[in-house]
């Protein structure tokens, strides 16, 4: 089932490539698809959004129907119980406090001679979520999405997710939404979702930017609408890597394995550790965990593609590999973690010693999960308050800081030839 091997038996560069690469094959597929779903949304909006709900999702969609209505809302939170609502209220709560302290105010440096330089922040204007439907309904990642938006001061938030074949959208799903600050919620899904925010139809505005996870159909739209409007980040398959020591508990690394394992058949769960008792006693109990589970076939299908437990000699070694593998999320299970804390330096989220499960992150910990997968940890943050904020130079120079620097100034433009940007200083010399 898991594979167990030494990891210097490996081509590390072939594995990373491989795990980095997960789905590349499988999306080709839908590219023509994908394509030509978003060019109709282009070109014909609304019209294009009924005919695609009305094949995929809701057949009696009509114009006026995808907006969600004040007493769908009513509905929504008469259908969700007192429970529910109180973890989901928990959960913005606390998703809220650790936000707060992200947000970043404008500055100003007075220089001498009458030099003002700075740098302003200022939220997006305007943010397009998506929220899965159908198997995949998760209130949560509304939550770690809308959240961070409302505290960097995004004034519209609006939402896409498929309606269901009656024209609902989950109870869940909505009182997360509106528990989080998002102002308008439309029944659209999958790539004409994206298609429709990132263009805008009659209905649906153009937004700044698009945020929140998607089956393969949102992932690939996100990727082509780009540069028409923002994204996130380029979202895959859900993976964990958990860096183990003899002091680690087998029982719990192999229930954080499955945590990510059934997700998805794509996603991959990773053991590396300095203990081959460990590693003996990780694969002996992962079967028995397995078959406990709901989801067995789906974590069963991703443990056997993507599920390794990898032996090293060293701590040292364990973390170099990590860091090329970049992966979402990290467990440090071992003996003195903060040792090594400041040597991992590509992933999305760390989890410190044994206690610190994944599942934690996931819902009420703080931090938004909406986290760089496949590699691209290496270049990209987890979603935050800077991910729906945009910064501006500030440059003011009165008459005495400006002569300061125009004959530099001057000289410079002159030596890339551009004798325009030279004159543009020089008559305020000559003046």
């Amino acid at each position: 089932m898991i594979k167990l091997v030494n990891l210097t038996s490996i081509n590390q560069q072939e594995f990373v490539d491989l795990f980095s690469s997960r789905g590349d094959l499988t999306a080709t597929k839908f590219i023509p698809v994908v394509e030509e779903i978003v060019r109709d949304v282009k070109e014909n909006g609304d019209d294009a959004l009924i005919k695609y709900t009305s094949k995929f999702d809701w057949s009696e969609v009509s114009k006026d129907a995808f907006r969600v209505k004040d007493e769908e809302f009513a509905e929504a939170y008469s259908k969700t119980d007192s429970e529910t609502k109180r973890i989901i209220q928990l959960a913005v709560k606390r998703v809220t406090a650790f936000h707060e302290k992200q947000k970043q105010n404008s500055w100003f440096d007075t220089g001498k001679d009458g030099l003002i330089l700075g740098q302003i922040t200022n939220a997006l204007d305007i943010v397009g979520m998506y929220a899965p439907g159908g198997k995949a309904k998760y209130p949560s990642s509304v939550i770690m999405t809308a959240i961070p938006a409302k505290v960097a001061g995004v004034e519209r938030l609006i939402m896409c997710s498929p309606p269901d074949k009656d024209g609902k959208i989950s109870p869940e799903i909505l009182v997360a939404a509106k528990e989080s600050g998002v102002t308008e919620i439309y029944k659209v899904g999958g790539a004409q979702a994206v298609a429709s925010m990132a263009y805008g139809t009659q209905t649906i505005p153009k937004v700044d930017k698009i945020a929140g996870p998607g089956n393969i159909y949102v992932n690939l739209a996100k990727q082509m609408v780009f540069g028409a409007v923002d994204i996130d980040m380029f979202a895959g398959a859900s993976e964990i890597l958990i860096l183990a020591d003899h002091t680690a508990n087998p029982t719990y690394v192999v229930a954080d394995l499955l945590s990510q394992a059934e997700h998805d058949e794509m996603s991959s769960s990773i053991l590396i550790t300095t203990s081959m008792e460990l590693a003996l006693q990780v694969k002996e109990q992962l079967n028995e965990q397995l078959e406990q589970l709901p989801r067995k076939d789906i974590a069963r299908e991703s443990i056997e593609n993507y599920g390794y437990i990898l032996v090293t000699d060293s701590l040292e070694e364990g973390i170099k590999f990590a860091n090329l593998i970049a992966p979402e999320h990290i467990e440090l299970c071992i003996e003195e973690p903060s040792r090594y804390l400041g040597k991992i330096r590509n992933v999305g989220a760390i989890y410190v010693g044994n206690f610190s499960c994944e599942p934690l992150g996931d819902y009420l910990a703080g931090p938004s999960h909406v986290l760089p997968t496949s590699g691209t940890a290496r270049f990209f943050s987890p979603v935050c308050v800077d991910t729906f904020t945009k910064k501006c130079s500030l440059i003011w120079f009165d008459e005495k800081s400006m002569k300061e620097i125009a004959n530099d100034t001057i000289k410079f433009a002159q030596l890339e030839k551009l004798d325009a940007h030279a004159k543009s200083v020089k008559v305020r010399l000559e003046n």
